[in-house]
């Protein structure tokens, strides 16, 4: 199975194609160009290195978010459009489960969280089950010290692995700091989530879990006004 993955939901996003599990090409997004002029350019360079065409792809795997409204409404348009020409399925693959599934097995339960500026985390808490993880209750967008709380309180005692690429946003909190005192440490995420949402799409392709262009829609964790402080200066979210 040959699959296109896309990341686009803030700078740190990338581009990569798979042969089943094998990955054949990652591009990462580097500077500020905006994503419209370089998802394209990119999906063609990223295939054409992989001995592939457009037309040979049977799954588009996108990250529906969180992050930048627009970052991530430009994923999701490019792969609906796909979708539509070519008659192929997508795999809508949150970014913050795209971190979590890199964290090693062994604990109950994974903490997920990236920087969502304004002195707030986008957080997700995902529990293993079998060779997945499951969504406790839902994604939000929260200060950090709530997250720590929130994770705390729903994961009932049980072993917590963290992973961020952002772990600094919560390293010199108070109720971090107790957590660190019993062993607790922040794995850091790579910052390049497209070969993993492709590999989590593989596994909704086998398991059925595809959807089409119309069913898919953006994972949003807050209003599209986010957009005025989420891109700043260093153009995060293009």
């Amino acid at each position: 199975m040959i699959l296109l993955a896309l990341d686009t939901c803030d700078s740190q996003g990338s581009l990569a194609v798979l042969r089943d599990e094998e990955v054949l090409t990652v591009i990462a997004h580097e500077g500020t160009e905006d994503y419209s002029s370089w998802v394209l350019p990119t999906a063609e360079a990223g295939l054409r290195a992989s001995g592939l065409e457009l037309m040979e792809v049977d799954v588009f795997a996108v990250a529906s978010g969180p992050g930048s409204f627009t970052g991530v409404r430009i994923g999701l348009t490019t792969a609906k459009a796909w979708s539509e020409a070519l008659g192929k399925k997508i795999a809508s693959v949150s970014r913050l489960e795209a971190m979590a599934a890199q964290t090693a097995e062994g604990s109950q339960y994974v903490a997920a969280f990236a920087d969502a500026r304004r002195d707030q985390v986008f957080g997700g808490l995902y529990r293993r089950e079998g060779a997945g993880l499951r969504l406790v209750e839902h994604e939000m967008v929260a200060a950090p010290t709530e997250f720590v709380d929130w994770v705390n309180e729903r994961s009932v005692n049980q072993s917590v692995s963290w992973i961020s690429a952002d772990p600094d946003k919560v390293t010199a909190l108070e109720a971090w700091q107790k957590l660190a005192n019993e062993g607790h440490r922040i794995e850091v995420s790579s910052s390049v989530l497209a070969p993993m949402i492709g590999k989590i799409g593989l596994q909704r392709a086998r398991e059925g879990r595809l959807v089409a262009a119309l069913a898919l829609d953006a994972e949003y964790t807050r209003r599209p006004d986010a957009e005025t402080f989420w891109k700043g200066a260093t153009g995060r979210g293009r």
